[in-house]
Formats: C-alpha cells, sequence, structure tokens
C-alpha cells in the first residue's frame, strides 16, 4: 500500500516514473520533480536541529511551491485498533512537525493511513487520503493493504510464496 501512495504521489506531481503500474514501482530514497518544486523522501531519516525519537515517516512529500510538507505513516492494525493508531500516529510526528515548520517554514501535516487486518478504516480515513497527491480508491487500497500484510506475515513465518 505504500509503495501505491508513493507511486501515485510521484505520478500526480510530476515526478519521473520508472515502471508503468505501481506494483511494479520500487521506491527510490529521494525523487524531485523536474521543475524542482516537489520534492518526495521514501523512508528516510531527517536531519534536525533537536533530537527526537521519532523522525522516519514513510513518506515525506515537500512542495515548495504551496509552502507545504506531508508526513504519511501507513500502518496495518488490529481491527480494534485503528483509532488508536491514528492518534499514536498524530502524536509521533507531533516533535518533528514542529522542526520541520520552523526549519523548512513550510506548513506540515501528519497523514496516517491507517488499515485493519480485515479492511476496517478509521472514520477520517478518507479525508486523509483524499490530502495525499493522486487519485485512491479506498478498496483498493484495502485490498492491497490485505495482500501486502498476508506476503509479509507468511514472509516473516519462513513460508515460501510461489
Amino acid at each position: 500500500m505504500c509503495a501505491q501512495l508513493h507511486f501515485n504521489t510521484r505520478k500526480e506531481t510530476g515526478v519521473q516514473l520508472d515502471k508503468k503500474h505501481w506494483y511494479e514501482h520500487a521506491p527510490k530514497s529521494v525523487a524531485t520533480s523536474q521543475v524542482g518544486k516537489v520534492t518526495i523522501l521514501w523512508n528516510q531519516q531527517l536531519q534536525i536541529d533537536r533530537t527526537t525519537p521519532n523522525n522516519k515517516p514513510d513518506i515525506i512529500i515537500r512542495d515548495k511551491e504551496k509552502g507545504t510538507c506531508m508526513l504519511i505513516d501507513v500502518a496495518i492494525s488490529g481491527n480494534r485498533y485503528v483509532i488508536k493508531k491514528e492518534a499514536d500516529k498524530i502524536l509521533k510526528y507531533k516533535d518533528l512537525t514542529i522542526e520541520i515548520q520552523c526549519m523548512w517554514n513550510v506548513k506540515t501535516k501528519v497523514i496516517p493511513v491507517i488499515i485493519g487486518v480485515t479492511g476496517t478504516i478509521p472514520k477520517p480515513f478518507r479525508k486523509y487520503v483524499s490530502n495525499i497527491p493522486g487519485k485512491y480508491d479506498v478498496k483498493e487500497l484495502q485490498e492491497n493493504s490485505h495482500i501486502g500484510h498476508c506476503t509479509h506475515t507468511l514472509e516473516s513465518t519462513n513460508v515460501k510464496v510461489q
């Protein structure tokens, strides 16, 4: 699901794509639009002035033209905990949000993308996803998160997937 968000964001912001479909896409650490207005960071730890334990969201989108920055953090959670996980993600990056706003002089927001293992989503999920550049179908994100979760679960239990 994270790769899908990264791919669609690159597509929407004019950052060059290396593949035709999101499922073939291998995200690069740093990608910049051809004009240099948008920078997308993938799984990068930010160097900031203060020490903060949580400074590595899944995706960071910095739009210099609009003066905005989005910290996107994705999680697959137990169904009972999607609302708690959402709140945890927002609080987790509070210090980083403040530091980025001061360093880069941009309006910064955290976008938690949380889906339960059976597809449960928190109420504001659609609102969060609508803030991310690109077009997203909630049902498709739910299905893709489930596929990715199963793959990771099978890999962690040493089951070979054919």
